[in-house]
């Protein structure tokens, strides 16, 4: 066995894997990754089933050193800058650390939240199912709290097997999708379309539970409370200030304010890895749109092995280059055209 120590780590890190379930109905909350197709993605460049614990890094840097041995991992999700003893890293790759190397993570840059996966897994004593953490009912493991500098994970040696790196699918991007509902009649026309056609923000007080969205107030019809029933990942809850809510990994099992909306399933991952202060709209879609966006979200988690790629081989994208801009223009070898000066006559 090898160790991987956390020498530094930012607040909102914390173990998470595919959640824990089936006790709903007893008020136990599923948990479980904020972005389900990062965590995936992680594990499978490590040989990992997509849901194993791993370790979710909030938005700022962390640093993990490997002891008693080399350790393989992998890291996707929110992207920043990586490298291992001062080699760079590539975001969506995997990596081995040799005993007493570290490998240092930046702050997040146009997300929130990124993924460390581990060859074998995180060990753990699965509570109810699950190691994922959450942290107001000390649920998780083998840390049932976020993380802190000097934990450790006892971890399997290096394989020693080749590096890979992972060709996700192109990001869906515009507006979060929604279906309305299931209280959206506590709500007249006005303020459903005010809800839609309003630019949001998420606040910076949002955490595992919740995002509190900024942005203006919706009113409701009847008042704001109702007879406390189920809650989803994304349910977007209205209480009495008419500031949204939407709930998100760590939320109760009821709740008891109205709920105008949504998040479809495909599009939770997206919401939880906007940051906080990014501008963003709302786009209500039926009820088949959303499930057939949920079809093609779990077969875009059943193909990421066929997308695995050695990571010494890179496909050129030329036309990538040419938008980039790199060198003021791109220039083609074989086309004159784009690179040979014409005198002027």
């Amino acid at each position: 066995m090898s160790r991987l120590i956390v020498a530094s780590i930012g607040p909102a890190s914390s173990v998470q894997d595919g959640g824990r379930h089936g006790a709903q109905r007893y008020g136990l909350t599923v948990s479980g990754a904020m972005d389900r197709l990062s965590l995936a993605a992680a594990n499978t460049l490590v040989g990992n089933e997509p849901f194993a614990a791993s370790v979710e890094i909030g938005p700022f840097g962390a640093t993990f050193t490997a002891r008693d041995g080399a350790v393989r991992v992998a890291i996707a999700g929110a992207p920043r800058n990586a490298d291992v003893a001062g080699r760079p890293v590539v975001m969506d790759t995997s990596v081995t650390l040799k005993d007493g190397e570290t490998l240092t993570l930046g702050f997040a840059r146009g997300g929130a939240f990124t993924y460390l996966a581990i060859e074998g897994g995180i060990k753990g004593e699965p509570v109810f199912g699950s190691l994922a953490v959450n942290a107001r009912a000390g649920l998780g493991s083998p840390y049932p709290r976020p993380l802190q500098a000097g934990d450790e994970f006892s971890v399997d040696a290096a394989s020693g097997a080749a590096e890979l790196r992972i060709e996700l699918p192109k990001p869906v991007s515009g507006p979060i999708r929604v279906v309305l509902g299931p209280q959206d009649d506590e709500f007249d026309d006005a303020n459903k379309a005010l809800f839609l056609d309003s630019e949001w923000k998420i606040s910076a007080t949002s955490d595992r539970m919740g995002y509190r969205l900024e942005g203006p107030a919706i009113k409701h019809l009847h008042g704001h409370n109702i007879v406390s029933d189920g809650t989803v990942n994304g349910s977007i809850q209205v209480p009495g200030n008419g500031s949204p809510i939407a709930l998100m990994m760590d939320r109760g099992t009821s709740g008891g304010y109205p709920k105008i909306a949504t998040v479809i399933t495909a599009d939770v991952g997206r919401l939880a890895q906007t940051s906080a202060g990014t501008a963003f709209r709302f786009k209500a879609v039926s009820m088949a749109e959303a499930q057939d966006e949920a079809r093609k979200f779990a077969q875009a988690i059943r193909s990421l092995p066929d997308r695995l790629r050695s990571a010494d081989t890179v496909a050129l994208n030329i036309e990538a280059l040419s938008d980039a801009n790199v060198a003021g223009y791109a220039v083609s070898a074989v086309d004159a055209g784009t690179w040979q000066v014409t005198a002027e006559p």
